[in-house]
């Protein structure tokens, strides 16, 4: 039962951040047509794009389209046009095959680019994807590591000229926006210092080599963009972790298991920083969630390309589709980062499993 009602609210919160995203989009200034067409535009090639992409469509009717090409199972015509997956980029099941349409059984259907060649939006989402995913994994890496090391420290060295230096460090991490950091990171260890650091101000996962003829990974270009995706989590972490374990201090079992004969350090690592975990993992979940789409503006200041990057280069020519798909892919991801942190909480905490 538990699990049923996890994916009914995994589906209507999906339900609901496409239709917003749909209606957002669809109000958007400018039009997409146009934008595919450029200078070479004249009315007949603009209302056959129109027709094509169903833009001379009722807005009601485009987003049931919309959904119906969402849903793992819709209904879609046959031969082409507008609401249809014959487009040679995708691969579906019929289930009723009729005249006119078919039922098929598919994964759901972001559509295709609008200035990439009618390439598809899932494979331009799975081509950045992941260079973001890894882009968050080591900027999580960093705040966790360290995050959960200078909060400990701080909350040993309370009231010490340590723990307020720790505690000013991340009020500055906290406050200062990821652009701003991603500028001056950027300026400094990839311009000024990069004789001594061996840093690029830009780059991203993969390059070309110096024959140009074949790409290798680059494991440099990931140092700076990840600790400065990095800063801010870090710096929460750090205060959590901190606040957490100078609560766990005057617990009840504290004095318990330090009247058992266990050592400081014993009770620290066993029974304290264990519970202290909770807050900590609460924000860990979101802000992955939110790094994957705060990376934007990281992104695009170092060249690196991931799906931050897309969706600025999207949002400068209006290509719709890559935006929402692109959003609805981050949202999904969010959604099940929830659910996986929710696990998480029933081994941290085996009496939430009885709620």
């Amino acid at each position: 039962m538990r699990i049923l009602k996890k994916l009914l609210t995994f589906f209507a919160t999906l339900w609901g951040v496409a239709t917003v995203i749909f209606f957002l989009f669809s109000v958007m200034p400018g039009d997409p047509a146009q934008m595919m067409l450029g200078q070479n535009e004249n009315s007949e090639e603009l209302a056959l794009i129109q027709k094509k992409y169903g833009f001379d469509q009722p807005i009601f009717k485009q987003y049931t389209s919309y959904l119906n090409d969402l849903s793992l199972i819709s209904w879609h015509p046959k031969g082409g046009g507008f609401n249809s997956l014959d487009t040679g980029n995708y691969h579906y099941t019929p289930l009723l095959d009729f005249q006119s349409k078919a039922l098929v059984i598919k994964w759901p259907y972001l559509r295709e680019s609008y200035q990439k060649n009618d390439m598809g939006v899932s494979q331009i989402i799975a081509d950045t994807l992941p260079n973001t995913v890894v882009l968050a994994i080591a900027a999580l890496l960093i705040a966790i590591i360290l995050g959960l090391l200078l909060g400990v420290l701080s909350a040993i060295r309370v009231n010490t000229w340590l723990d307020r230096l720790i505690q000013w460090v991340s009020t500055i991490g906290m406050s200062t926006p990821s652009f701003f950091s991603a500028i001056l990171a950027a300026w400094i260890f990839g311009f000024l210092l990069q004789s001594y650091t061996g840093l690029n101000m830009t780059g991203s996962l993969y390059e070309l080599d110096d024959m140009g003829t074949s790409f290798h990974i680059a494991w440099k270009n990931l140092i700076l963009p990840s600790l400065v995706l990095g800063i801010r989590p870090l710096a929460v972490v750090t205060q959590l972790m901190r606040n957490a374990l100078l609560d766990e201090w005057s617990r009840d079992y504290v004095r318990t298991a330090r009247a058992k004969g266990l050592t400081e350090a014993q009770v620290l690592w066993r029974h304290v920083v264990k519970n202290a975990l909770n807050p900590v993992v609460t924000a860990l979940s979101g802000w992955f969630a939110s790094m994957l789409a705060g990376a934007v503006f990281v992104e695009y200041i170092f060249g690196w390309n991931g799906i931050g990057k897309e969706i600025v280069n999207s949002l400068n020519v209006l290509d719709v589709p890559v935006l929402m798909g692109s959003v609805l892919t981050v949202s999904s991801l969010f959604i099940l980062i929830n659910l996986l942190v929710d696990q998480i909480y029933i081994y941290l905490d085996p009496k939430i499993k009885s709620t």
